[in-house]
């Protein structure tokens, strides 16, 4: 068995762009290549403009004769085209499904997605006996509508709500599906957007059935070009969606069953995987709600980055935040309004740090931040940059809300809880002077 190495599988067709280029420019190239997306290249850094970043450009009405530069896209990884397809696992449970591959001199090489990583799987290695209604609770969030819904209107909720694919049903049967690259379509042709979704939706759409083992759904996916399986029930009734992500997740799973059975011929592979062990769990190591991590996966990369801190002698900081009047917001707007709420921080959180830290959903409203390298100075300063962003972004009905902040520091030999306790404590002090605010351990 061999596993490629990412210059073997990464695509070289990239469509780019530099960042001192308009938006409209990027524009014209995401319709002229039909693509849903266009890598926008700020000398080593690669970020990524997006269809649901031209919805929002659009309903913000921002100029598109600015440069790309002074929008905030999301900066998508990287990694060196010599390493080893094992390596990519580490972007698995990113928000971003593309990886940028670099050359030695960090120049752009080519492109790595789900897609390309699919594509190389062997199926002889799947889960042959397992099925995908074993693995239906894995399933992101998905969304359905019914076809009289109108198009501008589901357009609008698939930036807010941060969709990019839609179901369409009729007594809880599939009959369409709107993807973002339908959405490209409607851009492009200037469709009518008072139209019921049923106009626009592309159908029939494919479906699988939910006993269908994971070898075969994987082998649908590669042969369609799909990121998604919509699975369906023996009668037809929409069951779940299962992702790409989800299904790569399941391979690599099988694939290191395989490798402790082949381990003399495998001893190399075998030691990468032990290694990356700790960071590489399954789904259930994130909130259903935002895609963060979940207690559980953060107390684990607590302990890993605790012992990088004291082998290197570096600083690492703890932020707690919280939403002021977060209650208020789900008596005045409902449950589902505060859901939004709590979407929207957590992709603002993910916006605004580093690629290094660590965001946690803490419970409720309540966030946890683990800054690797940051003593309590800048780790108070990121705070601030996080608390003055929440302040300042607008959110859908609700308008603006704010946040308070603790900050610690956490310190050799200490429980993590105790970090966490200073931090709690700095939050509560930020609560008690007016909210809106950065505390750290060093006020208390």
């Amino acid at each position: 068995m061999k596993f490629p190495v990412v210059s073997e599988i990464a695509s070289r067709s990239v469509v780019k762009i530099d960042s001192k280029s308009f938006i409209s420019d990027a524009i014209s190239l995401m319709l002229e290549h039909d693509h849903r997306n266009v890598i926008v290249v700020d000398k080593s850094i690669y970020r990524i403009l997006t269809i649901i970043d031209i919805l929002n450009i659009q309903a913000r009405n921002i100029d598109l004769n600015i440069p790309l530069s002074e929008l905030d896209l999301l900066v998508v990884p990287t990694i060196d085209k010599d390493k080893n397809v094992l390596d990519t696992l580490e972007y698995l449970s990113a928000s971003i499904e593309y990886i940028c591959v670099i050359d030695k001199d960090n120049s752009l090489y080519g492109l790595l997605t789900h897609t390309d990583i699919t594509s190389n799987i062997d199926p002889d290695t799947l889960m042959d006996n397992l099925r995908l209604q074993d693995f239906l609770k894995l399933g992101r969030k998905m969304k359905w509508v019914n076809k009289n819904d109108r198009t501008s209107d589901l357009l609008n909720e698939m930036v807010t709500s941060l969709f990019d694919n839609v179901v369409i049903v009729e007594n809880r049967k599939p009959i369409g599906i709107l993807t973002t690259k339908d959405v490209m379509r409607l851009i492009k042709y200037k469709e009518d957007l008072d139209l019921p979704i049923s106009t626009y939706m592309s159908s029939p759409v494919d479906t699988i059935n939910k006993n269908t083992s994971i070898k075969v759904a994987l082998e649908f996916v590669r042969q369609k070009h799909y990121k998604r399986v919509i699975v369906v029930d023996n009668d037809g009734y929409i069951a779940g969606i299962i992702t790409q992500k989800e299904l790569i997740s399941l391979t690599y799973s099988r694939w290191a069953v395989l490798m402790k059975e082949y381990q003399n011929e495998l001893t190399e592979i075998n030691t990468i995987l032990k290694n990356q062990n700790i960071k590489y769990e399954t789904m259930a190591s994130t909130d259903s709600l935002t895609g963060l991590y979940n207690r559980n996966k953060f107390s684990q990369l607590y302990l890993s980055a605790y012992k990088a801190m004291v082998q290197r002698h570096n600083e690492m900081s703890i932020i707690l935040l919280d939403i002021d009047f977060f209650k208020k917001v789900n008596d005045t707007f409902g449950h589902n309004t505060g859901d939004k709420v709590l979407i929207q921080i957590s992709h603002a959180l993910l916006r605004t740090l580093r690629n290094i830290d660590i965001v946690c959903r803490w419970g409720g409203e309540e966030f946890i931040v683990l800054l690797p390298t940051a003593d309590i100075h800048n780790a108070s300063l990121l705070a601030e940059k996080l608390r003055v962003y929440i302040e300042k972004s607008e959110i859908d009905l609700v308008g603006h809300v704010n946040a308070s902040f603790g900050v610690s520091q956490v310190r050799e030999g200490e429980d993590m809880n105790e970090a966490i306790a200073r931090a709690d404590k700095a939050l509560y002090l930020a609560k008690n002077n007016g909210r809106n605010c950065v505390k750290t351990e060093l006020d208390l």
